[in-house]
């Protein structure tokens, strides 16, 4: 069906809150094996005579009935697996030791990502000048990574905006850096790819 502009913003608004009551199944364990953490505990009781408290969204009038999924071209098990895809590339994106070829460091990426985007992470990690610095100063490094929202989405493609930490350590010592990265990944059913990871900031369609 059609959607205004409003239902549109709406829509957006609750496909992040369902990406964040996913939790750690979806977004904080590489490839997704772990368990989804146990419900929270039930709030207490109100007490007789205190004012009621603010509906939540969820008590809205006809709230609970709706299936966000009949908006969306994806069902919740595939935008799962999209979220997990995406998390564990931008994991291995940002892990990497010095002492390994290109091949080795795209190597635990392959059937995660298409082979052009593969191609592109080889030819970077093999740049002249990046990868003399990485072995004079002995770089090891090691990512994580956690889903942020969707920036935008269509029929067989969903863009993340993913936050992603990277401890790097080596000669000149450790630092850790955060950055935001916009993940693109392709695909259907449960069968994705990321094509793309860039700055969040320089955009990503």
């Amino acid at each position: 069906m059609d959607l205004s502009a409003g239902q549109q913003k709406a829509l957006f608004a609750v496909v992040v809150v369902v990406l964040a009551g996913l939790g750690i199944y979806l977004i904080a364990s590489p490839g997704s094996k772990h368990p989804a953490p146990a419900a929270s505990p039930s709030a207490p009781a109100q007490a007789a005579g205190s004012p009621s408290a603010a509906p939540s969204p969820a008590s809205t009038p006809g709230a609970s009935s709706v299936n966000i999924y009949q908006w969306l071209p994806f069902t919740e098990p595939e935008l799962a697996r999209a979220a997990a895809v995406a998390t564990q590339v931008t994991v291995d994106y940002g892990t990497f030791t010095y002492t390994e070829t290109a091949a080795a460091y795209v190597a635990p990426m392959y059937g995660l990502i298409t082979t052009q985007f593969g191609q592109t992470l080889k030819n970077g990690f093999s740049t002249v000048g990046v990868a003399q610095i990485r072995t004079s100063q002995k770089q090891v490094s090691s990512g994580t990574a956690t889903i942020s929202s969707i920036r935008t989405f269509g029929s067989s493609s969903i863009t993340f905006v993913v936050n992603a930490t990277q401890k790097l350590t080596g000669t000149k010592g450790t630092t850790n850096n955060t950055q935001q990265y916009a993940v693109t990944v392709t695909g259907q059913g449960s069968s994705w790819q990321v094509y793309d990871v860039e700055p969040a900031s320089a955009g990503n369609n």
